[in-house]
């Protein structure tokens, strides 16, 4: 009987040294799955922040499209205004074109006309 206790006794303590081992094997694999919940929650959150920054942007791209659809709208007008004064412009550069045209004929005859005028005085003070 002492034999076989001490044999049951040196399997309690193996037994027991086991379980220690079992528990240490326990506890670390709890820390570790502790960890990987940590680093899942961080990724989690940094997700998230990627996702409200992707957001974001995309917000603020929406905004700066709707700001060049509107300066090129507002472009347009101006290239159409622009088209329009530059039509108004080219049109009085053709009348005052054909006014010193007809200035220069207008010049001609009046001068014509001086000669004309000064010859017919010249003959009256003669007779």
């Amino acid at each position: 009987l002492q034999k076989e206790l001490m044999k049951y006794k040196q399997e309690a303590r193996n037994l027991q040294g086991i379980k220690d081992a079992l528990q240490q094997r326990l506890v670390q694999q709890d820390a570790s799955v502790l960890q990987l919940k940590q680093e899942l929650l961080r990724a989690s959150m940094d997700k998230e922040e990627l996702h409200n920054q992707n957001v974001d942007l995309q917000r603020k791209v929406e905004e700066r499209n709707r700001l060049l659809a509107e300066y090129k709208k507002e472009l347009c007008q101006k290239d159409r205004h622009l088209q329009q004064h530059q039509t108004k412009l080219d049109d009085m550069l053709r009348q005052l074109s054909e006014a010193s045209y007809q200035q220069v004929d207008l010049e001609r005859e009046l001068e014509h006309k001086e000669a004309l005028l000064a010859h017919c005085m010249k003959r009256e003070a003669e007779e």
